[in-house]
């Protein structure tokens, strides 16, 4: 009846793997666990022990194929028609996860995604930028998310029928960046898929440094930019590209890139402070997409 589908890279999975055993014994159906490891380096040995628990497969590729490849191929390795999926660095937030999910098979929706959420507790300085954009970003309500169903969908924590592969699967052209759950997603829009938001939600685990976490975004950066030039994403699906030719419109771009070149410095000690500012953040982030469009119209 149920696949879970879990692909990882150089993360010990062994605790959600058991959560997830217990959770879904309680519920009394036919299901099989599929953790793929995408050729890591770390925790091996340790997640190789998944193979032997019960109804659970681990598989270790011979060399790294990226997020969208090992999403396609767990999705056809599955035996059952729906599928659930989790990213390795999530933990169920509530013991009926499982038991949510398995209660939405029979509504009209063939993806239902449950959300996501952050650790309450502030953490340390260097990790405040990822724990602030994820809690104001992404950790949203249902209906924050409902307001745009797609582009707040994301790929960490969903249910799909098998069947909706057989029409939109994760584009694997794409280099191994970010921003393949947005293709995903908007794919999912162009097909008239519907999506629908709940509340069951997993706590995302581990928060990168703010100066990791900058560099991170720079890479997601070059993804997105590559989408829109490659005709794979419109430019006004994401709120920083529509910025971008928003300014081009108006001929700001020069003006915006000399604002910020005055405050870069002021704007990088902001992002890792104490009190990083998501407005400044999306400045940085605009500059950064400013800089990829030069570099292309040279």
């Amino acid at each position: 009846m149920l696949s879970i589908l879990i692909p990882t890279y150089n993360f010990n999975i062994i605790s959600l793997v058991n959560q997830l055993i217990r959770q879904v014994e309680l519920c009394n159906i036919e299901y099989e666990i599929i953790v793929c490891d995408d050729y890591s380096v770390f925790y091996v040995e340790e997640n190789q022990k998944i193979e032997n628990l019960k109804h659970c497969t681990f598989e270790r590729l011979s060399q790294n194929i990226g997020r969208s490849k090992i999403r396609n191929y767990l999705a056809a390795k599955a035996k059952y028609n729906w599928l659930l999926f989790f990213d390795a660095d999530t933990t169920p937030c509530s013991n009926n996860l499982i038991e949510n999910y398995i209660k939405e098979i029979d509504s009209n929706y063939l993806i239902i995604y449950g959300g996501i959420k952050y650790q309450e507790q502030k953490p340390i300085k260097n990790q405040l930028l990822r724990w602030v954009y994820g809690n104001s970003r992404e950790a949203l309500s249902v209906n924050e998310r409902n307001k745009k169903k797609y582009l707040r969908f994301l790929t960490l924590n969903f249910l799909i029928h098998k069947s909706v592969f057989d029409k939109v699967s994760f584009n694997e052209d794409i280099e191994n960046f970010r921003h393949e759950d947005t293709l995903f997603s908007y794919q999912l829009k162009i097909a008239n898929i519907k999506i629908k938001h709940i509340y069951n939600p997993v706590y995302h685990l581990g928060l990168e440094t703010s100066m990791s976490y900058l560099e991170k975004e720079k890479s997601s950066i070059k993804a997105l930019h590559q989408l829109i030039n490659s005709n794979l994403l419109p430019n006004n699906y994401i709120s920083l590209s529509k910025s971008y030719f928003i300014l081009k419109k108006y001929n700001l771009v020069k003006a915006f890139s000399l604002f910020y070149k005055i405050f870069n410095s002021i704007i990088l000690i902001n992002l890792k402070s104490s009190y990083p500012s998501l407005f400044l953040f999306d400045l940085y982030r605009l500059s950064y997409y400013i800089t990829l469009n030069k570099a292309v119209n040279v």
